[in-house]
């Protein structure tokens, strides 16, 4: 049977709830599941809908997602990250039939990259130790933090074009209404444990990958060593301070969401790399058809701001980007909603 329709399903068996935890996935048993599952309940593949419903999964990785990793996205209730990913993979899995393509971001990074501690010495030589270190432009100017001169000739850069890209990107997010340039801690490391997918949410992804026959399509950011990439559409700064490009827009990413009937948006953190991607995204759009925000819709009980008690809390600009995108037209919803009763959501029937 050829069909596609918004009846969700049930929950698999084998998903046990090990959110929280790094475990490995059972590639060639849950491929046997997944083409059963697909036969039982008559899951077509993707290629076959007619309408087509983007799952845009941002960094729903160990490194933010797993308590005890680095930067474990807790939000105010100190459990975040977990609680979301228990929701989505049971979106995931309760929506198997309705979505056509699931593409999660995979924030990469190195050591020595601008936002990394070995890459700022104050004069006593010293990096940032603090768990969070903003840097405002005042800070480079005067001196308090500068470039470390023994990372100049690694990411190939001399040492004086270096020094002067970073007060010129430090100014630039100051004046794009950004937020500070923030050392983090290492995180997200390349070839690291904390760079995989939360395990949970890779099983659901391999399930629908295998259920479906679509490819999980896998998008990289964040390896650029001169500049953020919190969005996965684009980078903080483009240019250097000579006008040299350093990166450049996901154009390609861009014209495949715009060319959905739907995309579901979620993952961490709501504050940072969601509401980044997202208003990327939106500042795409209106260049292009302003209503076509009505097509997008974020899964707000499937993503957590960046909270670190006694140091910064970015629950209430995370709040203020989401109602801004809602008053742009986007929707607003709830995992557990059956989408065929969301505001304009596309009109899924039999293929």
């Amino acid at each position: 049977m050829n069909a596609q329709t918004t009846k969700q399903l049930p929950i698999p068996p084998h998903f046990d709830a090990k959110v929280g935890e790094v475990w490995r996935v059972p590639y060639q048993q849950r491929a046997a599941d997944a083409r059963e599952w697909a036969k039982k309940h008559q899951i077509s593949a993707a290629a076959e809908d007619k309408t087509r419903i983007c799952l845009l999964l941002i960094d729903v990785q160990n490194t933010f997602c797993i308590p005890d990793f680095e930067l474990f996205v807790g939000g105010r209730t100190g459990t975040g990250a977990v609680d979301d990913n228990l929701r989505l993979c049971e979106f995931i899995y309760r929506n198997l039939g309705v979505i056509s393509a699931i593409a999660p971001t995979m924030d990469t990074h190195t050591a020595m990259q601008i936002f990394h501690p070995i890459f700022w010495i104050n004069d006593a030589g010293e990096h940032p130790t603090a768990a969070v270190t903003m840097i405002t432009p005042e800070d480079v100017h005067q001196g308090v933090w500068k470039v470390n001169p023994a990372v100049a000739g690694i990411v190939g850069v001399d040492y004086a074009e270096l020094a002067s890209h970073a007060l010129h990107y430090v100014k630039h997010l100051s004046e794009a209404g950004k937020y500070p340039l923030t050392v983090w801690p290492y995180h997200s490391m390349l070839g690291g444990i904390g760079h995989a997918l939360v395990s949970a949410v890779e099983e659901a992804l391999f399930f629908h990958c295998i259920a479906r026959n679509s490819q999980t399509q896998f998008e990289i950011k964040g390896d650029n060593p001169l500049t953020e990439n919190y969005s996965v559409l684009r980078a903080e700064v483009l240019e250097s301070v000579n006008g040299r490009p350093i990166a450049q827009k996901n154009t390609s990413l861009i014209q495949q969401l715009l060319a959905f009937d739907a995309v579901i948006i979620a993952g961490q953190a709501k504050s940072h790399c969601v509401a980044w991607t997202i208003d990327d995204l939106l500042t795409e759009i209106n260049h292009t058809d302003a209503n076509l925000a009505k097509k997008v819709y974020l899964l707000e009980d499937c993503t957590s701001a960046v909270v670190v008690p006694g140091v910064v809390d970015y629950t209430d600009q995370a709040e203020e980007a989401f109602a801004r995108f809602a008053a742009a037209g986007m929707h607003l919803i709830k995992s557990t909603e059956p989408l065929e009763t969301c505001p304009d959501f596309p009109k899924i029937g039999n293929g």
